[in-house]
């Protein structure tokens, strides 16, 4: 899963010129790209990223509010096309989930939104529908977050990945990364 994360000082999106959602007050436009494999942990997982994730500026000094903490909306919006790859000069979207599957996952992300910001701070295009996206940049300030650049349980990402040289790979991982940390 892939969230394009946009720090804004207004956003909306229209359908058919009508405006189906918006903020006038600093928040977050949320670009929302679902593959074939993700599951409802990725979800999650973005979600607390969006919610939780330093993308404000106090008083004291930079990178020290989320949006949660400055009391601002997010507006979210599907988008297939961050699952593309070229294929020759056209772009293929094989790997994007697709139809009823894809809308049931992206609502249900909404509502992780909901849950975690309130109804009043979360705003929404049409999933499906061409839509016109607009919004102030502020900074400009754009984050790109993918589910896969943090770490499962060891089984559970095995279970996806499948195979002796998966679970390794994963192990691995976690092994690296806890050095890190």
């Amino acid at each position: 899963m892939r969230f394009v994360v946009q720090r804004a000082l207004k956003g909306s999106v229209s359908v058919e010129g009508k405006v189906v959602g918006s903020f006038d007050s600093p928040g977050l436009v949320i670009l929302v790209g679902i593959t074939k494999d993700d599951i409802e942990e990725d979800a999650k997982y973005l979600v607390g990223k969006c919610v939780n994730g330093r993308f404000f500026n106090s008083e004291i000094r930079a990178w020290h509010k989320s949006v949660k903490d400055i009391g601002g909306h997010v507006l979210v919006i599907s988008q297939f096309t961050l699952y593309n790859q070229m294929k020759g000069n056209r772009p293929d979207f094989h790997d994007a989930l697709e139809g009823s599957e894809a809308k049931k996952m992206y609502l249900n992300i909404v509502d992780m939104f909901i849950s975690a910001l309130g109804s009043e701070k979360v705003h929404c295009g049409i999933f499906g529908a061409y839509m016109m996206v607009s919004l102030v940049n502020d900074g400009p300030v754009t984050i790109e977050l993918d589910s896969r650049k943090f770490s499962y349980d060891p089984e559970e990402q095995y279970a996806r990945i499948g195979g002796k040289k998966g679970k390794a790979k994963v192990k691995a991982a976690m092994l690296l990364r806890e050095k890190e940390c």
